[in-house]
């Protein structure tokens, strides 16, 4: 049996493996052809700097995750570490994979930065965070790269009653870093029933300042700010200009209708849900992106252009409302948002999603983008916000805000 010595074995590897510089690395990068990079060195030395776009897995996880971020074993990978030689090991690890196209980058890292190429120094969670988050950063869906997407992310809730609550507290659990709350409400205690943001000790509170010290409490890496006051035509966009995805969960159509509209004019997506007794809806809004390649799909107005007649549809203090109903559906939304923060799976847009707790059943309905849509249609009729009780024939408070009260929650027609 022969016997190597280390700087042997590392010979003996890069015989058997092709090898790159700095530069022609570099001009492949700048070709655009699909090409795997990735970082084999340890997390201490990733986190002060790697290659742009590189994949960070660590040698000993190598030939266990390889196939998670590059399944197609004709397709070239690069393997980089500190100087050359892990690199070279792990390319020739790879090829007894069935890799047939694995390359090790000459002088590593350092080789790289030495040449004076550009590299990237990674938001890194820490050694907490990296325990509070352990079973997202498992997901490879998710990782660290995606929990950090989500530390970043600031998503607003309109409203902390029924579906507000639930998915506040499932966005601040997951870490997304922004959660904003915009209510004007004090806690009743009707509200205990399916409000799970609040308790008997926040009777008579405003429901911003109750849910504030809730999500706070769940998760100190979640800044919270509340906006104590009616969304209304004047401040919506001021308001909602701040987020990237914004959840309603409000109960009365002026401001649904104001929201979507709102966004609209953002491009802001919008993740709307509605409850009503045993059922539930689900949806989501995105508008067109073209830059980003993001077609965009229909809006509110596209599935509902007009308002029903005022008292048509009642409300939850009117009709009741399963008190878990709220928990399922704002729940939903939650999942909505984090999928589409993250980049993951197929969000709900162009489909709403119709659930039936007295049967559990779920279906989903194709909602196509309307072309005579007033606000999201080829000839926009509607460019700016208007006077929303107007539209729906309520009383107008002249802009001083909203009639209806967050205790009650409509179905959205």
């Amino acid at each position: 049996m022969t016997r190597l010595n280390r700087d042997q074995l590392v010979q003996l590897a890069k015989q058997q493996i092709q090898e790159l510089s700095p530069q022609e690395l570099k001009q492949w990068l700048a070709s655009g052809d699909e090409l795997t990079v990735v970082d084999v060195r340890e997390r201490d030395e990733f986190v002060q700097g790697h290659l742009p776009g590189a994949i960070f897995i660590p040698r000993g996880f190598l030939e266990l995750q390889i196939e998670q971020h590059q399944p197609d074993r004709s397709k070239p990978v690069v393997v980089y570490c500190a100087g050359g030689v892990r690199s070279a090991l792990a390319a020739r690890n790879l090829q007894e994979m069935g890799y047939t196209n694995t390359i090790s980058l000459i002088g590593g890292f350092n080789g790289w930065k030495n040449a004076g190429f550009e590299f990237k120094i990674p938001t890194v969670l820490t050694e907490e965070q990296r325990i509070r988050y352990s079973r997202h950063t498992l997901l490879n869906e998710v990782g660290e790269a995606g929990q950090i997407k989500l530390l970043e992310a600031k998503v607003l809730l309109i409203g902390a009653g029924g579906l507000g609550s639930p998915a506040g507290l499932y966005l601040a659990a997951a870490g997304v870093g922004v959660i904003g709350i915009v209510d004007f409400d004090v806690v009743d205690k009707s509200n205990l029933q399916r409000q799970v943001l609040h308790g008997l000790k926040d009777l008579g509170r405003y429901k911003v300042d109750s849910a504030a010290d809730r999500l706070r409490d769940l998760n100190p890496d979640v800044k919270v700010v509340t906006h104590r006051e009616p969304i209304t035509s004047h401040n919506a966009l001021e308001i909602i200009r701040n987020y990237d995805i914004v959840l309603n969960g409000s109960d009365n159509f002026p401001t649904r209708y104001l929201v979507n509209d709102a966004c609209q004019f953002l491009g802001k997506t919008l993740v709307d849900a509605s409850i009503f007794m045993f059922e539930g809806q689900v949806t989501v809004y995105r508008p067109a992106a073209p830059e980003q390649g993001i077609e965009g799909g229909p809006c509110y107005r596209c599935l509902y252009p007009d308002p029903p007649p005022p008292g048509e549809v009642p409300s939850c203090a009117e009709a009741g409302v399963l008190g878990v109903l709220p928990g399922l559906v704002g729940s939903m939304q939650a999942v909505e948002a984090m999928k589409l923060i993250l980049g993951i799976g197929e969000p709900l847009v162009g489909r709403l999603l119709m659930i039936d707790t007295l049967d559990m059943s779920f279906r989903t309905l194709k909602v196509r983008k309307d072309p005579a849509c007033p606000v999201c249609g080829e000839h926009p009729t509607v460019t700016e916000l208007i006077d929303y009780e107007q539209f729906c024939g309520l009383p107008s408070r002249n802009g001083a805000g909203q009639a209806h009260s967050h205790e009650q929650e409509l179905v959205a027609a």
